[in-house]
């Protein structure tokens, strides 16, 4: 298989673009990639710096850039180069521009722009980290999202994952012997989901948080008959309380936390008579 050179060429950080160009090549079985990344290119003479790495590792370019002048410019050294250029989000733009009814602004970096919803990610994210496993019982009602679950359930990435997304997000450990606050169970405003995982999953990532701390892997922590009554003791909690469950044995982090974005949409849309907010998505 050949090694394809791919160059991502953006005005802004890169983000948007490497994670088009990611969900792209996981399309493909175990694609042979070299990436060359060429984020905040802004002006002609950042531009023609690239040229000579465009040339000694010829391949595909993708870009995203909003200057006329700059675009001309890659545009112009692919074709003298040979090389296919794709500008990712032209279509996508267009389109936009076709049903609103209004010209796209054109300015590099815009969705990082340090607004109201920046903001209240920052706000999310800093929420989300004084509050995991179990911390400050006494502000979990200020949460949008509780996630609940037994040791090792995800239940920390998936709460950074959401708080990236703007949502508040408390964590709470569920153990046998040390039931969690009566506070969980008064709970108005925030969603609790429960997380749960298969017996056998759940074992072998405790054996490698173990093993990684250099710690014996032979203790109740990965029993398997003490793991299968924790799970089943959480199982029991999740529906005497009615709390929508996840199984998590075979989703990714963003899986999950699509899954329970979508709960979140689900309960706004329901009216307040029905346990909703009644808020429009």
């Amino acid at each position: 298989m050949n090694r394809l050179n791919l160059h991502l060429v953006s005005d802004s950080t890169g983000e948007t673009l490497e994670m088009i160009a990611k969900a792209a090549l996981a399309q493909f079985d175990n694609p042979s990639v070299n990436r060359h990344f060429w984020p905040m290119v802004r002006s002609l003479q950042h531009m023609d710096r690239i040229v000579p790495d465009l040339a000694a590792h010829p391949g595909l370019v993708l870009y995203t850039l909003v200057n006329p002048e700059t675009r001309k410019r890659l545009e112009e050294h692919c074709r003298h180069l040979g090389l296919p250029a794709v500008p990712v989000l032209d279509q996508v733009t267009a389109a936009l521009e076709s049903q609103l009814g209004q010209e796209a602004h054109g300015r590099p970096g815009r969705q990082h722009m340090m607004d109201e919803n920046y903001f209240r990610r920052v706000e999310a994210i800093q929420y989300t980290i004084a509050h995991d496993d179990g911390l400050a019982h006494e502000e979990w009602e200020q949460a949008d999202i509780v996630l609940v679950g037994v040791s090792r359930s995800s239940k920390t990435p998936t709460s950074i994952y959401l708080a990236n997304r703007g949502f508040k997000v408390a964590n709470i450990p569920l153990v046998v012997e040390s039931p969690p606050p009566a506070t969980l169970y008064r709970l108005r405003h925030p969603l609790v989901v429960g997380l749960t995982t298969s017996p056998e999953r759940l074992i072998q990532i405790r054996r490698n948080r173990l093993l990684s701390l250099n710690e014996a892997t032979e203790t109740a922590y990965v029993d398997n008959d003490r793991v299968k009554a924790e799970l089943q003791f959480a199982r029991r909690m999740f529906g005497d309380n009615g709390w929508p469950v996840i199984d998590v044995t075979r989703r990714s982090i963003e899986e999950t936390a699509a899954a329970i974005i979508r709960l979140v949409q689900e309960r706004d849309r329901k009216p307040a008579s029905e346990g909703g907010t009644g808020k429009p998505i």
